[in-house]
């Protein structure tokens, strides 16, 4: 099943994947996974635009006991921060770090002036599931022992599993986050129905691609059962976080959003998706050159914003 896709996207958006492609070889799942970073790095690197005047920013790391986790604080200079946002970058568990997504949380915390923690979580197929889930586990865990303040997640693509699996692993805790805004998510769908067959063929992301992450990151186990790295799979959506969801219209991963979206509305909780029309996956980084993509960013900050504060409901 084929889209035609030269009316669903707009000339800024067309402008933006062209740019995105120029850095890479056709077929580049192909590539070994060091090609691969490589070439993430250096586009996320094109695209960084710089921080705002009043935002820092510093590394540091959690220590497990087995091994560091590397992560970056962004802060709002002279503004108490009121919330903690923890953020699980993108990159299929594959690639990606602190640097792919450091103007994006920059931007963040511009925004809300909430502390943003960027998690640089470790990735396949070095280490397999469930590294990354126990990774951002562990960074959660540290933060709630340390901080009294609320904690919101936020993560785009398999950043945006990684928030929605700690969210299910942590309901009802004494220590639970307070929301989630998750970002063009990928989280367990069937590949053989719906977005998935509708853009399989999409810009900047096709099917095939994510049953190529997905096998990577499983280490050739079949974990479609497990919540931790499918949250659909989960069979029970009640007491979740307060939950809202971006996804990209022309994106395989579309339906994934809205599926979750209604299960966590039947069993009694609060989620809103929104399907963003004539974007693709990946487009947080056109979003200071596609107005599209600008206008769902202030958006996503918004969410992020009135989650961490409580508020409900969100308007978009």
């Amino acid at each position: 099943m084929s889209t035609d896709y030269s009316e669903l996207i707009d000339q800024e958006t067309w402008a933006f994947i062209e740019r995105t492609n120029g850095f890479y070889p056709p077929d580049a799942v192909d590539l070994t996974v060091e090609r691969q970073r490589e070439i993430y790095d250096r586009m996320a690197q094109a695209f960084h635009a710089g921080y705002p005047v009043d935002i820092a920013s510093a590394d540091t790391f959690i220590e497990t006991g087995t091994h560091r986790i590397p992560i970056r604080v962004y802060v709002k200079k002279a503004v108490e921060p009121e919330v903690i946002c923890l953020y699980f970058h993108g990159g299929g568990f594959v690639v990606g770090g602190l640097d792919s997504h450091d103007d994006v949380c920059a931007e963040l915390c511009e925004a809300t002036g909430f502390r943003i923690i960027s998690v640089d979580y470790r990735l396949a197929p070095e280490h397999a599931h469930p590294a990354a889930f126990e990774d951002c586990r562990a960074v959660f865990a540290h933060i709630a022992a340390t901080s009294d303040l609320s904690v919101v997640l936020c993560g785009d693509s398999a950043g945006g599993n990684l928030a929605a699996a700690i969210a299910h692993h942590l309901r009802g805790g004494k220590r639970a986050p307070v929301g989630q805004v998750l970002i063009y998510p990928g989280l367990g769908g069937r590949t053989d129905e719906g977005s998935y067959l509708t853009h399989a063929e999409a810009p900047m992301l096709t099917t095939r691609d994510v049953l190529y992450y997905a096998e990577i990151r499983s280490g050739g186990h079949d974990w479609s059962n497990d919540p931790r790295f499918a949250p659909l799979s989960d069979s029970d959506f009640s007491n979740l976080p307060a939950t809202v969801v971006l996804s990209a219209a022309c994106d395989p991963l579309s339906d994934d959003g809205r599926r979750y979206c209604d299960r966590i509305v039947a069993a009694g909780g609060k989620a809103l998706w929104r399907n963003e029309p004539g974007l693709v996956h990946g487009y947080l980084r056109a979003r200071h050159n596609a107005g599209r993509a600008g206008a769902s960013f202030r958006r996503i900050c918004k969410a992020v914003q009135a989650l961490g504060l409580n508020g409900w409901p969100v308007s978009l």
